[in-house]
């Protein structure tokens, strides 16, 4: 990969880092997508490691990071997966939500963790945040019933520090950034954005809950 323009980022949109990324990431095509996510298990290393081992596409960038994180060999076996490092641990926050493609339907899921120095439950939290992405088997309708199976070899992982901007992840012209928001509200910090687990009617303004979390077995 040759000599990247001054000025360059990449900043793919939550469908695009789902929809391509991970799904390509899954299907074990476009393995050129590595200079830009590369194959990590961030759960070992601390966060503020991390932007040195992020993919090239990545090195100049100073707010946020993004990697494949393959499948715990305890997570396969039925249990949950560890996220504590050497100097503290992952923790979630707040509830799941849902990313979405341009025509409105469920393409995969998002969990938000912020990292916490020190022993957990006594850790202090820290400005490093991670979203957790994982796709779904099929893409999902919203009016579907049918409770939809989530990927679980690899997850998207997009470690970011705390900037305090409300447009730090979506970072292209404000126009346009706004005509692609949909309904996943990505252009809003995670702690302003709608309850995941449910999603407006188109006509009448209402919430209209999808499926039950704890059916989808995300630990």
């Amino acid at each position: 990969m040759g000599e990247l323009p001054l000025g360059y980022r990449f900043y793919p949109t939550e469908e695009e880092l789902v929809s391509f990324y991970l799904r390509n990431q899954l299907e074990g095509l476009r393995q050129d997508m590595h200079g830009a996510v590369p194959v990590l298990d961030v759960y070992d290393i601390d966060p503020w490691q991390l932007p040195s081992l992020a993919g090239q596409l990545c090195h100049r960038d100073t707010e946020q990071w993004f990697f494949f994180a393959p499948r715990q060999e305890r997570e396969a076996r039925g249990g949950r997966p560890n996220r504590t490092t050497a100097s503290g641990y992952w923790k979630a926050t707040g509830s799941p939500g849902y990313v979405y493609s341009s025509d409105n339907k469920v393409i995969g899921v998002k969990k938000t963790m912020v990292f916490y120095r020190g022993k957990a439950p006594t850790g202090r939290k820290t400005k490093w945040k991670m979203n957790e992405y994982r796709a779904i088997q099929e893409e999902a309708n919203t009016s579907n019933i049918a409770i939809p199976k989530l990927r679980h070899e690899f997850t998207l992982c997009r470690v970011y520090v705390i900037s305090g901007s409300f447009r730090a992840f979506d970072r292209r012209p404000l126009e346009v950034a706004e005509r692609s928001a949909g309904p996943s509200n990505r252009n809003l910090p995670d702690e302003a954005q709608a309850r995941p687990n449910e999603r407006r009617g188109p006509e009448s303004g209402t919430q209209q809950p999808l499926w039950d979390w704890e059916q989808l077995n995300w630990s």
